[in-house]
């Protein structure tokens, strides 16, 4: 068993505008790095282990400021990315419902299934699990990544804010 902080990684523009990031790599905004560097604060007293991150900027970034902070590297890896949402990236809610009418029915169009970012993120999990003895290990990733991580461990949650954190053990 490990213990685990799993974090959202901070605020961007596309947040703001309500745009589907998935895979496309937008960095944080002056309030996300804000957050990050709070998130660090807010961590000091942890003495991580180990920082994993998705290998989008946004993460990264996250993820670098606890780094930092904790004189410890990011691990960063491509399977703790957010899902690939296809054709649906780039675009506002209100510009998905437009031109997908099928999408208000819960048909997420021609983007990564949702079965399948569980799969990838529990994989780097178990990974995390038997590279470590000893925690906590942060893990900054994504929103849909983090649901998939949370729902796996039977986990209660809501919507998941940017540089919000779940403690866990895994």
């Amino acid at each position: 068993m490990i213990e685990l902080l799993l974090a959202r990684h901070g605020e961007t523009d596309w947040n703001l505008a309500h745009r589907v990031q998935g895979h496309t790599d937008v960095p944080l905004n002056p309030a996300g790095l804000e957050q990050a560097r709070a998130l660090a604060e807010r961590l000091a007293g942890e003495r991580l282990v180990s920082v994993y991150s998705s290998d989008l900027v946004r993460a990264r970034e996250t993820a670098a400021a606890v780094a930092r902070a904790q004189a410890v590297e990011v691990t960063v890896d491509p399977r703790l990315r957010e899902k690939n949402f296809g054709s649906w990236e780039g675009l506002t809610d209100v510009e998905i419902v437009a031109r997908f009418p099928d999408a208000v029915r819960g048909r997420w169009g021609d983007g990564e299934t949702t079965e399948a970012v569980a799969e990838r993120v529990i994989a780097v999990l178990e990974r995390i699990r038997a590279s470590h003895s000893a925690g906590p290990v942060l893990v900054v990733s994504h929103g849909g990544p983090l649901r998939a991580i949370l729902d796996h461990l039977a986990v209660e949650h809501g919507p998941i804010g940017n540089c919000q954190v779940f403690r866990v053990d895994y």
